[in-house]
């Protein structure tokens, strides 16, 4: 089991991030979030459902994704950072721009995200390095544009497994010690639904690379590739099944859409655990 703690979040308990995606085309909640205001309210609904950190992106990954200029992507995460930060939460930003992570860290952010693992922009290391931040470091084949075009593996938990581990080792070299790193193996990132679902039955494997797993499952497609073809709101049941499941293999770190309804179901989870 995970132990220990994550950017001061202990992880003797399942620790939430709460997704607010300021962008126009998220595949979840693309457009709902564009505004300030809009954001930063649905930030501080979060944490009272029970949110421990708030994770802005201003890029949307989905599959098919276009890049966003860097000054758009700073434009539309900053405000947003800032003032979730001034009312006192706890902000991861969602960035694979090394310009965008040091921009928000500048306004308080305290967590680095990187769906490229500090690997697309070669200043991402030195700016996480230099500014003490823990980071995310999140596994991706290929670019958001064509990632899901034919992803390919020879065991894709494994694969995954040694890409992390050398970017574990990476940040190390880099003076990014090793409590301040945590991995994500990058469910629906150049993955198909066999891989994602090989990777979710053996996500207690990455319990060796010695730091803390986030799980990113919340209302993804394979979710409705398994059930019924459900809308991307119908998926909160899937959801949560991953988050479970993942919990009950070490997994303490989960990004999610739905805050309430996660917490709900991981506080009655370990209740019968415990009992």
């Amino acid at each position: 089991m995970s132990a220990g703690s994550f950017s001061g979040l202990s992880l003797e308990s399942p620790r939430i991030f709460g997704i607010i995606n300021v962008t126009p085309d998220s595949f979840s909640d693309g457009g709902e979030a564009l505004k300030v205001s809009d954001a930063v309210r649905r930030g501080r609904a979060m944490v009272e459902a029970g949110a421990d950190a708030l994770d802005v992106g201003g890029e949307s990954t989905r599959p098919g994704a276009e890049p966003v200029a860097i000054d758009e992507e700073i434009y539309r995460v900053v405000p947003v950072v800032q003032a979730l930060v001034d009312q006192g939460h706890t902000v991861s930003i969602d960035s694979r721009r090394a310009k965008v992570m040091a921009a928000a860290i500048a306004v308080g952010a305290k967590i680095v995200n990187d769906v490229t693992a500090l690997t697309d922009d070669p200043d991402a290391l030195g700016v996480v390095s230099d500014s003490g931040c823990p980071v995310i470091l999140m596994h991706m084949l290929g670019e958001p544009g064509t990632m899901q075009d034919n992803p390919q593996y020879d065991d894709a938990a494994a694969d995954v497994f040694d890409y992390l581990r050398r970017r574990v080792e990476a940040c190390e070299a880099a003076g990014i010690v090793r409590d301040r790193i945590a991995v994500d193996p990058g469910i629906g990132f150049g993955k198909t639904l066999d891989h994602n679902l090989d990777i979710l039955g053996r996500l207690g494997m990455y319990q060796d690379l010695g730091v803390p797993v986030m799980l990113g499952a919340s209302r993804k497609s394979f979710i409705a590739k398994i059930s019924r073809g459900e809308g991307v709101k119908d998926r909160i049941g899937g959801s949560l099944s991953a988050v479970l499941s993942a919990y009950a293999q070490g997994v303490r770190l989960f990004r999610v859409h739905d805050v309430a309804e996660t917490r709900q179901a991981l506080a009655v989870w370990r209740a019968i655990e415990k009992n």
